[in-house]
């Protein structure tokens, strides 16, 4: 079988590194492109079609939740396995809907993710253990308001939460500040929120961005690699 070539996004680079040596030590899997940065993190999985894209839940530009229904979006071959600190069924749940197939606690440790990896590769699930699977309880489906977010509501709303301005996320996005400010009007208006400090305690909360990155505006992220080969 030919080696499973794997996308890495993970914003702190340490602990990318560490993914990246065990998981190159791994026999038949090859990490062919890492970043810290969401939005190259979909850029990558176009690119390379992975087998697999592994990513954090809490990334800088896009959070892994939006990383991971744009690269469905993007290459629906590659399975996406969402890396978070966070057991709780709502953020499986989350993750589930966009399009993930597997789920794992860093907690776990990389025993986890290399199982992960051929699981889902063959169209499987897989979930740390002691995960409930969503799909398998008898409650009815209660909508969340993030789900009502549009894609550039997310991003809009994202980079507000990281500290950027108007005009910062203008640039960025190739769209004038008073697009940007529709957009973040509606995103907050469907979220029930007022303000920014609410939306920044909503996505730490929600475990969308690390508590240190709510209200700082950040840098491009460092880092961003892929191999000569991929």
């Amino acid at each position: 079988m030919s080696p499973l070539r794997v996308v890495l996004a993970d914003d702190h680079q340490i602990v990318r590194q560490g993914f990246r040596a065990l998981l190159g030590a791994e026999p038949g899997v090859e990490v062919v492109a890492e970043t810290g940065d969401g939005a190259r993190a979909v850029e990558l999985v176009a690119r390379h079609r992975p087998d697999v894209l592994v990513v954090d839940l809490a990334m800088p530009s896009l959070d892994g939740i939006e990383v991971t229904r744009r690269a469905r979006g993007r290459s629906p071959e590659t399975s996406v396995v969402v890396l978070s600190m966070h057991n709780h069924e709502a953020y499986v749940a989350q993750a589930l809907r966009a399009g993930a197939a597997g789920y794992v606690l860093k907690e776990s440790g990389v025993e986890d993710l290399v199982a992960a990896l051929p699981a889902v590769r063959g169209g499987g699930r897989f979930l740390s253990a002691g995960l409930a699977d969503p799909a398998a309880g008898a409650r009815p489906a209660v909508r969340d308001r993030y789900d009502t977010l549009s894609p550039r509501e997310r991003e809009v709303l994202h980079l507000v939460a990281e500290g950027r301005t108007a005009p910062e996320i203008a640039e960025r996005l190739f769209l004038s500040p008073r697009t940007v400010e529709t957009h973040r009007g509606n995103g907050l208006a469907k979220l029930g929120l007022r303000s920014q400090a609410e939306l920044i305690r909503y996505v730490i909360e929600r475990g969308l961005v690390p508590p240190a990155a709510g209200g700082q505006a950040r840098g491009p992220a460092p880092g961003d690699r892929a191999s000569p080969t991929g």
